[in-house]
């Protein structure tokens, strides 16, 4: 109740899901960058590990426990859940979500901070996420939509070229810059935006939450804001692995294609999500067409994605299957 009280000029999030070696990394870069008006949320998301004992371990070697606090959610519900139960527990002026794979650079949250401070019209700013070689990672991008659907399974350069207005992914830029969406590994929402739109939508176990969320922001009329001045590292070793199978790819979690559906049609209804689903099939049609020319072309799509798109399409909006049920 005390921490209600209270207002912070910044809270920081951070969920922790079996991922205890990596989170105590990062709360090592954050010791030095907060000021006496920040408070750091840790939300461990029902681990199940050692991973409880092991913050409580840091917390208390490094006398940290007035500026970071421990919260044990009772189940996983996902990225937006743990996210918000850290954003509801403390009132800030301006969230910052971090991820637990993320080595926050120095001066990195002044700088976004800064940014906020100078335009009351910026939501939602975000900063350069690099390797730790300091190679930029790309993290700002335009909304997904139907036509990019097409893009993405076609993998075709004539195409792309065409209709390049519909790319997702965006280059990197050494400029400040607005952009439709940006990665959430490392974002800082002003609290207006909450209190005017709402937390994000725990109906998402992961993946498109943050697309949706930036929406809606920009739909409310907030500025999202890429700022390269601020650096922070991305690991990209936590614990999804959409990433890794899409590499390979293998199979994507079911989780994925509940949030695509949901996004696609929260977005552009019914009707949308046919599309999207439609254009999509009809770009891996192309590129499996190619692929019969070329053998050293290799499609841009994963194993029995071309089903699982279709994933809840005729109740888009039903409650995802948790992962912890799957094959049950």
């Amino acid at each position: 109740m005390t921490e209600l009280l209270m207002k912070y000029e910044l809270c920081i999030v951070i969920i922790n899901y079996k991922t205890p070696t990596l989170l105590i990394d990062c709360l090592e870069s954050l010791k030095t960058e907060l000021n006496d008006n920040s408070v750091v949320a840790i939300v461990d998301n029902a681990s199940n590990d050692q991973s409880v004992d092991v913050i409580n371990s840091w917390l208390i070697d490094n006398n940290a426990k007035n500026s970071f606090h421990l919260i044990c959610s009772p189940h996983n519900g996902g990225f937006s859940s743990g996210n918000n139960t850290g954003i509801n527990a403390f009132n800030a002026d301006c969230y910052l979500l971090l991820n637990s794979d993320t080595l926050v650079r120095k001066g990195a949250i002044a700088t976004l901070l800064s940014s906020m401070n100078a335009d009351k019209s910026i939501g939602i700013v975000a900063p350069r996420l690099e390797w730790p070689d300091g190679t930029a990672q790309e993290s700002c991008f335009k909304f997904h939509s139907p036509v990019s659907e097409f893009l993405a399974s076609a993998k075709t350069g004539a195409i792309t070229r065409l209709l390049q207005h519909a790319v997702v992914p965006q280059p990197v830029s050494d400029s400040a810059q607005n952009y439709d969406w940006v990665s959430f590994a490392c974002v800082m929402i002003r609290a207006d935006v909450i209190q005017m739109i709402g937390v994000m939508d725990d109906r998402y176990f992961m993946y498109f939450e943050d697309v949706e969320y930036c929406h809606r922001a920009k739909k409310a009329g907030w500025q999202i804001k890429y700022e390269p001045a601020a650096h922070v590292v991305h690991l990209r070793g936590g614990t999804s692995p959409v990433k890794a199978q899409a590499k390979l790819r293998k199979r994507i979690p079911r989780y994925f294609y509940e949030s695509r559906t949901r996004y696609f049609f929260q977005v552009y209804g019914r009707i949308g999500l046919f599309l999207a689903n439609s254009l999509w099939t009809l770009g891996w049609m192309i590129s499996s067409m190619r692929r019969c020319f070329s053998k050293n072309y290799l499609p841009d799509v994963s194993e029995k994605q071309w089903m699982d798109i279709w994933t809840n399409f005729f109740n888009p909006e039903k409650p995802y299957l948790h992962p912890e049920k799957y094959g049950k």
